[in-house]
C-alpha cells in the first residue's frame, strides 16, 4: 500500500504533470490575489514576477523568427492582464488599509517606483503614468490590433488560393499527404492567430482604461479614508495617497507597455528566416552607403553655430567608422570569394547555370483553370461542391468509357476573369465559360413558357440559350419550363461534355499499358499472345483511339482483344483493324443507338449516289475525295435528314455499305457531329431496319 501511495506521488509530482499544472495553479493564484488579503512582502513577489514576465515575453517576441512560433502568446497577453489587473486589486485594498502608516505601506516596489522614479513629486508622477497610459492604448495597442485585425482579414481572404497551391503541389508530386497536412494545418492555425490577436489586444486597451480609473478611484478613496477615518492633514492625506497610487499604477503600466511592444513585434514580423534583431541589424546598419551619407549630414549640422557641435560630431564619426567597417568587410570577402573558386568549381557553377532537365516542366493532361471567384468551387477546405462533382465524374468515365483518364488539375488563374473558368487539354484551351457560385442557371430546353430577370447567356455544353438568375427564382423558372442548375453543376456538366468529346486525345500510351495490364489480371494468356508478340502498342493504342472518336466505350475489351489477336496476323493497318472490331462489337453499338430490340429506323444513301462514292473509294483508296459539289449537296441534305430524325424523337443514323463507312463518317463528323455512320455488317442479323430518310435521292 505504501509502495502504491509512494508511485502515485512520484506520478503527480513529474515533470509532465508538475508542467501541466502550471498553468491552472497560475490563473487561480491570480484570481485569489482579487479577493484574499496580501502582506506587503508579498506585494513586492508578485510585481516583480509580473515585470519579470513582460521581460520574458518580449525577449521571446524578438527572438520569435515565426508568428506561429509562438502561438500561445494571445493566451499569455490575457493572463498577463488578469494577473496586473489582480495586483492592482491587491494593492488598491493594502493602499487604502494602511496607507496612513507611512510611503512603505504597500511594499518596497511600489514605494520605489512612487519616490526614485518620479522623485516624490505627485504632479510629476502623474503626467508620467498618464504619458505611458497615452503610448499604451492610442499608439502601441491601437496600431498592433489594426495590424492584427488587417492580418487576419488577408490570411483568411488568402487560404482558398493557399489551398489550391497545396492541393496543386500534391497532385504535381512535389509533397507528400504528410506535408500537405501539415501545411494545411499551419494556414490554418496562422488565422487563428491573428484572429486571437485581434480580440486579445482589447484586453490590453481594457486594461489601460482599467488603469486610469484605478489611479482616480484610489486618490480619491485614499483621501476620504485618509481624512475621515484617519484624521489626516488634508495635504499630509493627498501626498501619502498620490504617491502610493502613481507608484503602484507605474508599476502596472510599464509591464503592461512592455508587453504591447512584444504584442506588436509579434504581429508586425514579416519574414520567417531570422530573428529580429538578426534583421534589424542586417537590414538597417549593413549598408555602407547609407551609414556614409548619414554621417555626412550630421557632420554639417554639428558645423552650424549655436547647435550641439560635439554630439552631433561624435555621432558623425561612429557613424563614418561603422561605414568604414562595413565597406572593408565587403571588399575583403569579394577578394577572399574569387580566388577561392578553382577551376574545376567555376566549370561546376557554369554547369550549374545551364539549363537542365529539373528546368523541364510537364504538362498537365486535364486542366481546370477558375478566376478568383470560383476558388470556394474547388477548394477543399470550404467542401467546395465541384471538387467531389468533377471525382464523380472521372469515376463515372471509367465506367462508361472502359479506361481511366489522367486527372484534372486545378489551379487559380488570375488572369481569366473573375467568374471565367477554362479547360485545357494538353496545355491547349478546349473549352471555357463563366460561372456564378450564388445564382442559378435557368436553361431554355427550347419550350418555355415565360422569360426571366437575369443575365441571358449560352449553355457552354450544348450551346442553349440560358440565364443567370437569382436562386429565389427557382421555383418560377421550374413552373415556366427551365432546367435549372448551379454553377458547380455547369462547370461540371461542361467538363463532361468535353472530356466524353476528348476521349481519344485521353487515351495516351500510358492509358493503354495500364488497361493492358489491368486485362491482364483476368486474361494473362490473351494479353500476352497480343501485345506485342502480334501486335506493336502503339497499333492497340490508334484502333482503341479510331472507336473512341467514333463515341464507342472501349469497355469490352475482350471482345476488342480476341478480335485484334484473330486478324492481327494479317492485317495491320489500325483503320482496318478498327472496322473489324466495330463489327464484332455490331450488338452493343446498335443498342447504344436503338435500345431495346425496337425497331431500327434509319437514314440511307440513294443507291446511285452509293454507286459514285464507291467508285470514287475504289479509285482514291483511303485518301478517296468527295467532288466539291457533290460533297456540298451530301452534306446538305444528311444535314437536313438528322435534323428531321431528331425532331421525330428518333436518332439520327446513316446506314452504308462496309467499304463506304469509314470514309462518310469522317466526312460529316465535323459538319453534321449529331449524325452517326454505322455500316451494314455491324447490324445484328435480328434487328428490323426501316428506312425513313433518303440522302441523295
Amino acid at each position: 500500500m505504501a509502495q502504491a501511495n509512494q508511485l502515485d506521488l512520484r506520478q503527480l509530482f513529474s515533470p509532465s504533470n508538475i508542467r501541466q499544472l502550471a498553468a491552472p495553479i497560475l490563473v487561480l493564484l491570480v484570481l485569489s490575489m482579487m479577493v484574499l488579503p496580501l502582506p506587503a512582502f508579498l506585494l513586492d513577489v508578485f510585481f516583480t514576477f509580473n515585470i519579470a514576465m513582460s521581460m520574458i515575453v518580449l525577449l521571446v517576441a524578438m527572438y520569435t523568427r515565426r508568428p506561429l512560433e509562438f502561438s500561445v502568446f494571445p493566451t499569455v497577453l490575457l493572463v498577463t492582464t488578469l494577473l496586473r489587473l489582480s495586483l492592482n486589486v491587491a494593492s488598491t485594498r493594502t493602499v487604502l488599509l494602511h496607507g496612513h502608516s507611512g510611503a512603505d505601506a504597500a511594499g518596497k516596489v511600489i514605494e520605489a517606483f512612487g519616490h526614485f522614479l518620479v522623485g516624490g513629486n505627485t504632479a510629476v508622477g502623474i503626467v508620467v503614468f498618464v504619458i505611458l497610459t497615452v503610448i499604451n492604448f492610442v499608439v502601441i495597442t491601437k496600431g498592433a490590433g489594426r495590424i492584427a485585425e488587417v492580418g487576419a482579414r488577408f490570411t483568411l481572404d488568402a487560404m482558398p488560393g493557399k489551398q489550391m497551391a497545396i492541393d496543386a503541389d500534391l497532385n504535381a508530386g512535389l509533397i507528400n499527404d504528410k506535408e500537405a497536412k501539415q501545411r494545411r494545418s499551419d494556414i490554418s492555425a496562422e488565422a487563428d492567430f491573428y484572429g486571437a490577436m485581434d480580440g486579445a489586444s482589447k484586453f490590453v486597451r481594457g486594461d489601460a482604461i482599467a488603469g486610469i480609473l484605478i489611479l482616480v478611484i484610489n486618490i480619491v478613496g485614499g483621501l476620504i479614508v485618509g481624512v475621515a477615518q484617519h484624521d489626516m492633514e488634508f495635504s499630509r492625506a493627498l501626498n501619502n495617497y498620490t504617491l502610493l497610487t502613481i507608484g503602484d499604477g507605474l508599476v502596472a503600466q510599464l509591464p503592461a507597455l512592455i508587453i504591447s511592444v512584444a504584442a506588436g513585434l509579434v504581429v508586425s514580423r514579416v519574414g520567417e528566416d531570422v530573428d529580429i534583431g538578426s534583421q534589424l541589424v542586417g537590414q538597417v546598419f549593413n549598408n555602407p552607403q547609407v551609414m556614409i551619407l548619414t554621417a555626412t549630414i550630421l557632420g554639417l549640422l554639428g558645423m552650424i553655430p549655436g547647435m550641439p557641435n560635439l554630439v552631433f560630431l561624435m555621432l558623425a564619426g561612429l557613424l563614418g567608422a561603422l561605414a568604414w567597417v562595413l565597406n572593408r568587410k565587403q571588399q575583403a570577402a569579394a577578394e577572399v570569394e574569387e580566388p577561392a573558386v578553382a577551376p574545376e568549381q567555376a566549370a561546376a557553377r557554369a554547369e550549374s547555370m545551364e539549363a537542365s532537365w529539373s528546368d523541364v516542366t510537364s504538362v498537365d493532361v486535364l486542366g481546370l483553370e477558375v478566376g478568383y471567384r470560383l476558388i470556394p468551387m474547388v477548394d477543399k477546405g470550404q467542401d467546395g461542391e465541384l471538387l467531389k462533382r468533377i471525382r464523380g465524374l472521372r469515376k463515372k468515365f471509367a465506367q462508361d468509357i472502359g479506361f481511366l483518364a489522367a486527372p484534372v488539375h486545378i489551379r487559380d488563374n488570375l488572369e481569366l476573369k473573375p467568374n471565367a473558368y477554362r479547360i485545357t487539354l494538353k496545355g491547349v484551351e478546349i473549352g471555357q465559360g463563366e460561372a456564378y457560385p450564388n445564382q442559378l442557371m435557368a436553361i431554355n430546353p427550347g419550350r418555355v413558357a415565360g422569360n426571366l430577370p437575369g443575365t441571358p447567356t449560352t449553355d457552354p455544353a450544348f450551346g442553349l440559350p440560358a440565364v443567370w438568375i437569382d436562386s429565389s427564382l427557382r421555383e418560377q423558372a421550374h413552373a415556366l419550363g427551365y432546367t435549372v442548375v448551379d454553377g458547380s453543376t455547369v462547370v461540371a456538366t461542361h467538363l463532361n461534355h468535353v472530356i466524353l468529346s476528348h476521349a481519344s486525345d485521353l487515351l495516351g500510351r500510358q492509358e493503354t499499358q495500364q488497361l493492358l495490364d489491368h486485362i491482364a489480371k483476368e486474361s494473362p494468356k490473351l494479353v500476352e499472345d497480343l501485345v506485342p508478340k502480334t501486335l506493336p502498342l502503339h497499333t492497340l493504342q490508334r484502333v482503341l483511339q479510331y472507336l473512341l472518336e467514333e463515341g464507342i466505350a472501349i469497355r469490352d475489351m475482350r471482345t476488342i482483344v480476341e478480335t485484334l489477336a484473330e486478324h492481327a496476323t494479317r492485317i495491320q493497318d489500325p483503320l482496318e483493324l478498327a472496322g473489324r472490331v466495330r463489327i464484332a462489337l455490331g450488338r452493343a453499338i446498335v443498342q447504344q443507338l436503338f435500345p431495346g430490340n425496337s425497331e431500327m429506323q434509319v437514314i440511307a444513301l440513294d443507291p446511285s449516289l452509293e454507286r459514285v462514292l464507291q467508285q470514287a473509294m475504289h479509285t482514291g483508296g483511303a485518301d478517296a475525295a468527295i467532288e466539291p459539289g457533290l460533297a456540298d449537296t451530301l452534306l446538305r441534305e444528311s444535314a437536313t435528314a438528322a435534323q428531321r430524325q431528331e425532331d421525330l424523337g428518333l436518332p439520327a443514323v446513316l446506314l452504308v455499305p462496309n467499304a463506304l463507312r469509314w470514309l462518310l463518317a469522317r466526312f460529316v463528323r465535323r459538319a453534321v457531329p449529331n449524325l452517326k455512320v454505322i455500316a451494314h455488317s455491324e447490324v445484328p442479323e435480328s434487328r428490323t431496319i426501316r428506312v425513313t430518310a433518303v440522302v441523295g435521292g
